[in-house]
């Protein structure tokens, strides 16, 4: 349903407070995607009617992304046992986004409305950032009733309790973990945030050009990766607010800590693989695991991460961050 279908007064979005200029917590980007958010948000738009989107005839996931594809135990399987590891690809790969919208964005955005770092954000960067957060639980939403659609319409199982966390959020709980201070572990948070916020949209763009793939399923993923093109805007803003606040010691850290969050966000996943598999009792399950290991590792699956490379270059940085730690000339 609509807004104009509900009789009565219709509900508008408040008025925000006008751009400051002279605000340095404060930028025109971010004031204008949050005048824009009621246009734009995936979750102010009708719902879509997900099972008429759905094509049992489709496949749930790309082969040619499954990291043993062209290994001669996968394609000794039957069609049926192929089309449930495909499956377990996509509810691994839903897992992995809604893993890293509750436990590593919202909680990183949320340290800037409860001004952690004392920049003073203005009310429009606090409205723009709230924004972000109902968009991340909408997405989450999004990603868990794919999931649900899957597990039904297939009549499998493939119950998301026997996936572990996905690599960004391990990481990002050791990293904050190692955090000697609480604002150590602040600035750890941020970064994280800011990795996974500059570059999901290229995570999500890998399910977003295959025609063949399962129209709800690339629907799903071209929903959300408009949202987190926008998210890219604000979150390099609040990591600019941030910086230019910041002490040595504390800018330090938080460089290594986004060198430490670009390697978790782009790492291979063999972990989530091996349970799959041991799950399904795959013939020759362990060679197939031991391979897919030594084929991947050091391979990153999300090959742009320059956003961040970009964003510190911009504030004179560049070199520092390139002379703190190693990346791909790709990342």
């Amino acid at each position: 349903m609509n807004e104009s279908d509900i009789p009565g007064p219709q509900l508008r979005a408040p008025e925000l407070p006008q751009y400051d200029p002279s605000d340095p917590a404060e930028s025109a980007v971010i004031a204008g995607l949050t005048r824009s958010w009621p246009r734009r948000a995936a979750v102010k738009k009708p719902e879509v009617d997900l099972d008429a989107l759905f094509e049992a005839d489709r496949a749930d996931y790309p082969e040619q992304m499954l990291p043993f594809a062209e290994h001669p135990r996968y394609l000794a399987l039957d069609e049926q046992r192929q089309a449930r590891l495909r499956a377990w690809a996509w509810i691994a790969y839903n897992k992995s986004v809604v893993d890293i919208e509750q436990h590593v964005v919202n909680p990183g955005f949320a340290l800037i409305t409860e001004d952690a770092f004392g920049i003073g954000p203005s009310d429009t960067v606090v409205t723009g950032v709230l924004q972000a957060m109902v968009d991340e639980q909408y997405h989450t939403l999004m990603h868990q009733q794919a999931n649900v659609l899957t597990r039904r319409r297939r009549d499998w199982a493939l119950p998301e309790s026997v996936l572990p966390p996905c690599p960004t959020v391990r990481e990002h709980r050791a990293a904050v973990a190692r955090a000697e201070t609480p604002r150590d572990a602040a600035l750890v948070q941020l970064a994280f945030t800011t990795v996974a916020e500059t570059s999901i949209s290229a995570y999500l763009a890998l399910l977003t050009t295959d025609p063949e793939l399962q129209p709800v399923n690339r629907a799903t993923v071209a929903v959300h990766r408009r949202d987190e093109l926008c998210h890219a805007s604000l979150a390099g803003g609040l990591l600019t607010a941030v910086l230019t606040e910041l002490d040595d010691t504390d800018r330090v850290r938080l460089l290594d800590a986004l060198g430490t969050a670009v390697a978790a966000f782009t790492g291979s996943d063999t972990s989530t693989w091996a349970a799959i598999i041991a799950h399904e009792n795959i013939p020759g399950g362990d060679e197939l695991v031991a391979d897919t290991i030594a084929v991947t590792e050091g391979r990153p699956v999300v090959q742009d991460c320059s956003a961040i490379r970009r964003l510190c270059a911009g504030l004179g940085l560049g070199e520092e961050l390139d002379a703190r730690w190693p990346w791909p000339r790709s990342a």
